[in-house]
């Protein structure tokens, strides 16, 4: 009996093959498309990739639409002839290097914190480079967070003077705190979930939150911790403030761009990356060309597009890496330059270290192969 149910199954599996076509003649993984090299990765040769409309759109009209803060020392902020400075600034420049080989192909437009994802999603952007937190709600509205450029957590800015050692001590206090940013619900959870009083005063910008906390208008003044080093950095006496050690979230920030084009998501994301194995790999501005030229370390030759043709998968040219690295610069580069030592905010690295560093961080970009 048992060895005849075998036969009989045996008999399906074998009719059920021929039915699917599964004879002898073994199934074909379809050809990337025109223009795509196969990927080395044997694992990816039957994924095919999908254009981008807005890489299409950024080429046609021969620059990078970029929205930006208003005016935020260290991150984006014009001087007085009207030119961008500043750490998000520089990541649309390093995409903009990337997909059209030129870091100054950019316009940028100065967005508020209300407006910014309506400006995005009705195109008037390309891409959102403001000190945006990566949230669930946020990602699951028709947006996308490629990468983390900086990993920050909201605090307190408060009065030398006061001498306080924890945001507890603020029980009762006054807190200035801007409206349509996430610091806003932030704070009220951080009270409650503790049973201290506060009251908020809410502004409509970070520069109004600032101008009132140094007008004694509140106690403190609630922000990402970056952005309150910033607004210290610009106020008449510095050094009468200090940032208190109290932590009350975590806020990943990165740029952010519309969920209905993952080609283009895959773009920035790369972009972001290459900064940062560029720094993995000790490339600069300065070394980068020698360094193409001369290495033979194969992980600067497939990030500098001298083998792997890894570019064209991505639909960008094969030296889209390089000419980030070279007009831009590393992480560390843009890092140092606009928010630490070599910037009036000197701020440390700490998380926004790499993982290898001697004191680790959290960036661990993924292998460009």
């Amino acid at each position: 009996m048992i060895k005849a149910l075998r036969q009989t199954a045996a008999a399906a599996i074998v009719f059920g093959l021929a039915a699917c076509g599964g004879g002898d003649k073994a199934s074909t993984p379809p050809a990337p498309p025109a223009g795509v090299p196969a990927a080395t990765d044997p694992a990816t040769q039957v994924l095919r990739s999908k254009a981008s409309p807005t890489l299409a759109a950024v080429r046609a009209r021969g620059y990078l639409a970029c929205g930006v803060h208003p005016g935020l020392a260290g991150f984006a902020f014009p001087d007085g002839k009207g030119a961008w400075h500043g750490f998000d600034v520089e990541i649309c420049r390093a995409v903009a290097a990337a997909v059209l080989g030129n870091a100054k192909a950019v316009r940028f437009t100065a967005v508020q914190a209300q407006d910014r994802f309506k400006a995005l999603s009705s195109g008037k952007i390309d891409i959102l480079s403001r000190n945006t937190s990566w949230t669930l709600a946020r990602d699951a509205a028709g947006l996308d967070f490629p990468a983390v450029t900086y990993f920050d957590g909201q605090g307190f800015l408060a009065p030398k003077a006061l001498a306080l050692a924890t945001a507890d001590e603020l029980n009762g206090a006054r807190v200035c705190v801007q409206a349509g940013t996430a610091s806003e619900e932030n704070v009220a959870e951080y009270f409650k979930a503790r049973g201290l009083k506060y009251r908020a005063v809410v502004a409509a910008s970070e520069a109004e939150a600032r101008d009132t906390y140094q007008g004694e208008g509140c106690d403190a003044f609630t922000a990402d911790i970056s952005a309150l080093a910033s607004a210290r950095s610009l106020m008449n006496n510095p050094n009468a403030h200090v940032i208190l050690p109290t932590v009350i979230s975590k806020e990943p920030l990165g740029p952010v761009v519309r969920q209905d084009d993952p080609a283009w998501t895959d773009i920035v994301r790369w972009s972001v990356y290459a900064l940062m194995v560029a720094e993995e790999l000790k490339l600069t501005s300065d070394n980068v060309a020698k360094a193409r030229d001369d290495a033979t370390d194969i992980r600067v030759r497939r990030l500098l597009g001298v083998e792997g043709d890894l570019g064209p998968l991505l639909g960008l040219k094969a030296d889209w890496a390089f000419q980030e690295i070279r007009q831009v610069g590393a992480y560390d580069e843009v890092f140092r330059r606009n928010l630490g030592q070599g910037s009036p905010l000197k701020l440390e690295r700490g998380l926004n270290a790499l993982w290898n560093a001697p004191a680790p961080g959290l960036h661990y970009p993924p292998p460009v192969r």
